[in-house]
């Protein structure tokens, strides 16, 4: 299967690579403007709330946020990890704010949101690792918003299955857990996290019937067929949506960029995809996790 493809892919590679330093015209965006950006922009500071559009620099803040939707950031904004992508800011978390479900609810109700993402940085000196919180902001939006469909993007939780039990007290409609990069690079991309670990989390909550969603970022050091391995493994552990992006450098304290992939190698990506088994794969510069969200959740579940 992959030994199919080298060839497209090597060819693509040496024909489309730009130098670093110059960013291709297809990672361009414009400064996030327009009165719904400034509508949510104004809710979250309201509500005190943290976004991963902000903290993490998105680029498709402004499209994203001119729809009126966005992808909540609970458990503070302050990770125990210090991956080596992440813009999050890393240090000791504050104390546990166990009203922030109550805000995020109200936020999701006052944005009339048809379906929500909510994410977490990592809190790995709480017990259960803030699942806790991701169940109660689930359970309050619910019983607030019963049509609105919920997807949470989770931390893994240091494996803990107790932690994973927490949170099928009241299941999201997808559950997203990022395997971010190829095992070879998690020593500096993940250095807390294991490949395997991941994998196994996104299984277990399959096997529990939840619908299932990873991410990955490309241009940080991985060779494709190294993407097209992590691909396979994730299809064999019941991942159901597939989202790969360009890694772009935060700042200069992170890991560079390799190169800058193009649009064509990610079109092969998500052709294989699909060809695996993936029942839908999100694969161009500027995707991220969340990116589409609410259409991946219509169609996942208009086709089933």
């Amino acid at each position: 299967m992959i030994n199919q493809h080298q060839r497209l892919f090597k060819e693509q590679i040496e024909k489309e690579r730009e130098p670093l330093g110059k960013r291709p015209e297809w990672l361009k965006v414009k400064l996030p403007t327009g009165e719904n950006y400034n509508d949510v922009r104004n809710l979250m500071r309201r509500q005190k709330l943290h976004t991963v559009c902000e903290e993490a620099k998105c680029p498709n803040i402004a499209e994203c946020w001119n729809h009126r939707t966005a992808t909540f950031m609970i458990l503070g904004d302050t990770c125990t990890r210090s991956c080596g992508f992440c813009n999050v800011k890393v240090g000791i978390p504050n104390e546990l704010d166990l009203n922030e479900p109550y805000r995020v609810a109200e936020s999701v109700k006052e944005l009339n949101l048809r379906h929500v993402v909510i994410t977490s940085v990592n809190r790995d000196e709480l017990k259960d690792g803030g699942a806790f919180i991701f169940k109660e902001s689930v359970r309050l939006i619910k019983e607030s918003m019963p049509d609105t469909t919920i997807e949470i993007l989770i931390p893994d939780f240091r494996g803990v299955e107790e932690a994973f039990n927490i949170i099928m007290e009241c299941p999201p409609d997808i559950l997203n857990h990022n395997l971010e990069t190829v095992p070879r690079l998690y020593h500096a991309v993940r250095p807390q996290a294991k490949y395997e670990r991941s994998l196994k989390l996104i299984e277990w909550f399959k096997e529990k019937g939840l619908r299932t969603k990873s991410g990955i970022m490309v241009g940080i050091g991985e060779t494709p067929d190294e993407v097209l391995n992590l691909m396979s493994d994730l299809v064999g552990h019941g991942c159901d949506i597939l989202t790969i992006g360009q890694y772009l450098q935060p700042t200069k304290m992170h890991l560079p960029v390799d190169r800058f992939v193009a649009p064509e190698e990610f079109r092969l990506f998500k052709d294989e995809g699909l060809r695996m088994g993936f029942k839908i794969v999100e694969s161009s510069p500027l995707v991220r996790s969340s990116y589409h969200a609410d259409q991946h959740a219509r169609a996942l579940f208009v086709n089933e």
